[in-house]
């Protein structure tokens, strides 16, 4: 599996974006697929993950109830709809496919490169 992010760009405090991710291959629809980022000088972290299905959604206590993960399982896209951000939301932003998922990185095995997400004060 193939993984290309995109969507990230410059938004003022308060604003919203919305990240996708494209997957190549067959087998999209049965991983779960998540998202992390990694802040300048930080280490990445666990942003939101969805199941195969798209019944079930987790979120990091930061962004729960601002962002919101879902996915098209016909279009291979996982999508990172995010609201209200905030400056402290600015890093760069890795969709991964995994077949465990969950919030810690051995749990996916494919990774994307990376889109960059700054918000203004």
């Amino acid at each position: 599996v193939q993984l290309q992010a995109s969507g990230g760009g410059l938004v003022q405090a308060r604003g919203s974006l919305r990240l996708s991710c494209a997957a190549s291959g067959r087998t999209f629809s049965i991983y779960t697929m998540g998202w992390f980022r990694q802040a300048p000088g930080k280490e990445r972290e666990f942003v939101a993950a969805i199941s195969w299905s798209g019944g079930r959604t987790y979120y990091s206590d930061s962004v729960k109830g601002r962002f919101t993960i879902s996915r098209d399982n016909a279009k291979n896209t996982v999508y990172l709809q995010m609201n209200s951000l905030r400056p402290e939301d600015t890093a760069v932003y890795y969709c991964a496919a995994g077949g465990r998922g969950g919030s810690y990185e051995d749990g996916y095995d494919y990774w994307g490169q990376g889109t960059q997400v700054t918000v203004s004060s």
